[in-house]
């Protein structure tokens, strides 16, 4: 008997995930499976990403651990907007042997064919990521043709000496950080490099 998870979510504090929980659970039962968790993230949007949404991130979690076989879920909007987070958290599924069951798709990757489409998204997701690499690619040799400097700008040496003098006078690098329009990690670099 597969062990199965059923993740729930609605996006507002004024709807209920009962409608979802209630058709998850009848699949199951027909397909003979036992539910042993339920994670639920009520009033929190899709958009979020895992660290944003408690119950998902325990899934996550518990999925790596083998606490479950498949992950039921109402759609495919529910486990998230964002087709990276997306991508990554089907990765993480496959890498973990643990299958996926989504009603409104009618994914279920328990099956040939379901697994077949697993495959198939794995395929679209490397896709997506070689156009989103080429695209990045086009666009920084667009900006260098174009004479733009790239990368962090350079701390000319004068703007250095008054950090240091700066500090040497007792601020804080916070302090310096706003007087000299740096970011404080600059300013622990200046101050780094000149005691190394």
């Amino acid at each position: 008997m597969k062990r199965a998870a059923l993740y729930l979510r609605v996006s507002t504090d004024h709807q209920t995930t009962e409608n979802q929980r209630q058709h998850l659970t009848e699949v199951a039962e027909r397909a003979g499976w036992e539910i042993v968790e339920v994670y639920e993230d009520a009033g929190i949007s899709g958009a979020k990403g895992r660290k944003d949404r408690p119950a998902f991130d325990r899934m996550c979690h518990d999925a790596t651990r083998r606490r479950f076989d498949v992950i039921m879920a109402w759609s495919v909007d529910r486990l998230g907007r964002s087709l990276q987070d997306l991508v990554t958290f089907l990765g993480e599924l496959h890498s973990s042997g643990i299958d996926l069951f989504l009603h409104q798709q009618g994914i279920d990757t328990t099956t040939p064919a379901g697994k077949a489409m697993f495959q198939m998204l794995g395929v679209f997701a490397e896709f997506e990521r070689s156009m989103i690499r080429e695209r990045v690619i086009a666009g920084l040799d667009r900006a260098r043709t174009n004479g733009k400097k790239l990368g962090r700008p350079v701390i000319d040496n004068k703007k250095r000496s008054e950090v240091l003098k700066a500090r040497n006078t007792g601020l804080s690098v916070r302090k310096i950080s706003q007087e000299s329009g740096l970011s404080v990690g600059a300013v622990h670099k200046i101050i780094a490099s000149a005691t190394a």
